[in-house]
């Protein structure tokens, strides 16, 4: 009798773990989706190991840098930063690009490859045209959206024949008219080359500026590659996805218009939790929203 109870309780046991292994990895599957814009996390990623072992624990699979400078990604060369990417299951998808130049573009490029980026993001106007109103906190860009868009074409014909894509990340002062009358996204995206430069339209900043982004997808489809998800909260701060006043889910209904292909998490401060809190709140809301 006590064999047999010794074997049935083996058994159970056995079941127990199997089950327990099964339902976990199965969790785990369902749960990793998404990408997170590494800028949310900037200052843990002082320590870029631990912080992308916690982005990819809560749930992200693809990753978009924003910490690029003197040929290193957060102080690793390109190959030692894909080799931490890759060890973490993480994909380098985008790379936000501050500092390019006409004369260092190319040496840019080659890193971003070298790292496995697709994307090569202008994140504000490039090469000194972007300006921000200590006083006022507004941001703003001198130069014109003509001599803009011809810089992001020259950009751009150089990232495609170096086998990127390039895009144009907004900030809110792109959709208001500017000193001409312009407004600045549309000249944008009227005039530069949709096969060299194309955008990654910030939601956020969309809505701050009190423009649809919808709307956008609808007069000039197919031109948005990239999200930058982030919420809104009642005071018009940033705020972690689902914890705002954004509706995504009308916007996500119009992802194909867009052209979007990948969609990433960020927030630019936090004000109710730290950021390596508020990104796992903002994946748990990209579940709930439906984001896949």
């Amino acid at each position: 009798m006590k064999i047999k109870s010794i074997v049935a309780v083996c058994a159970m046991l056995a079941m127990t773990l199997f089950s327990f292994k099964a339902t976990d990895k199965e969790v785990q599957s369902d749960k990793r989706f998404g990408g997170l814009a590494l800028y949310t996390v900037r200052d843990a990623m002082k320590d870029a190991r631990a912080t992308l072992e916690k982005v990819a624990q809560a749930g992200y699979v693809n990753v978009e840098s924003a910490g690029y400078n003197n040929g290193k990604f957060y102080n690793l060369s390109p190959a030692d930063f894909k080799s931490l990417l890759d060890e973490m299951k993480l994909t380098p998808i985008s790379a936000h690009q501050g500092t390019v130049t006409f004369e260092n573009i190319d040496q840019q490029i080659a890193d971003l490859k070298a790292a496995g980026f697709k994307y090569f993001v202008i994140p504000v106007p490039p090469m000194g045209l972007f300006t921000f109103d200590n006083v006022n906190k507004r941001m703003a860009m001198k130069g014109g959206a003509k001599n803009l868009a011809e810089i992001l074409d020259k950009l751009g014909e150089k990232c495609t024949a170096g086998g990127l894509q390039l895009l144009y990340h907004n900030h809110d002062f792109e959709f208001r008219k500017d000193a001409e009358g312009i407004v600045p996204i549309e000249y944008l995206l009227e005039h530069c080359n949709p096969k060299n430069v194309n955008f990654q339209m910030d939601l956020y900043w969309v809505t701050k500026a009190e423009a649809d982004p919808v709307d956008y997808f609808k007069r000039y489809p197919g031109r948005f590659k990239i999200w930058h998800v982030k919420d809104m909260d009642d005071q018009g701060r940033f705020a972690p996805v689902g914890n705002g006043k954004i509706d995504f889910k009308r916007i996500l209904d119009n992802k194909k218009l867009s052209g979007m292909q990948y969609y990433f998490v960020e927030q630019d401060a936090c004000f109710n939790e730290t950021a390596l809190e508020a990104i796992v709140i903002s994946h748990k809301g990209l579940e709930k929203i439906g984001f896949k």
